[in-house]
């Protein structure tokens, strides 16, 4: 039995959240290994394109932001938890970019599920853009989640299914690894 159905068999509410930091193979290797990460997927959502795929989000025509959806137990992780990764991992100061990366697909963005998550991002986001917190305004769009699509197979597990592939041997795992040196004590 895996992990995600062990926490359904215990009847644990599980929560979600979703969010785009850049490429959407960055944020699943960094959260899979977030304690009380049950499931992370990588998708699209926020353009107008019905069903996109790869090549029409990379395109940036679509509209669509890659993201990803974090299936977790908040009484294991919690939302403001998974947001401090998320802050840490990308850079939420430059407007639809991370690195090399440019384009509204790559833009930083939290898509809300109830107002809860609302307050808390946009309470986030606040501290922020307090002087001195970063190099920079915060960036980062706070919308309600709209309808959200699954990514290709292959996009799926993309780290761990490759490693050594030189995106992520020089983007995905340097993002690995600050997340594991800052916040260690929430590594699973």
């Amino acid at each position: 039995m895996n992990e995600k159905n062990e926490m359904t068999a215990k009847n644990i509410e599980l929560k979600q959240a979703s969010l785009g930091g850049g490429c959407f193979w960055c944020l699943e290797a960094v959260y899979q290994q977030v304690k009380g990460v049950v499931h992370v997927e990588s998708g699209y959502t926020g353009g107008q394109t019905l069903n996109p795929d790869y090549d029409s989000v990379c395109s940036g025509r679509s509209g669509h932001a890659e993201v990803v959806q974090i299936h977790y137990d908040p009484q294991l992780i919690t939302f403001k938890q998974l947001l401090e990764v998320f802050f840490v991992i990308h850079d939420p100061t430059t407007l639809n970019r991370q690195g090399n990366d440019v384009g509204t697909q790559y833009r930083s963005v939290i898509y809300y599920h109830d107002h809860d998550q609302k307050s808390q991002a946009s309470e986030m986001i606040r501290d922020l853009n307090q002087p001195d917190a970063l190099n920079g305004a915060v960036v980062t769009e706070l919308s309600e989640l709209p309808t959200y699509y699954k990514a290709e197979a292959y996009h799926q597990n993309y780290f761990v299914n490759h490693p050594d592939q030189g995106y992520c041997a020089f983007v995905v795992s340097p993002k690995v690894e600050k997340f594991r040196k800052t916040f260690s004590a929430l590594i699973r």
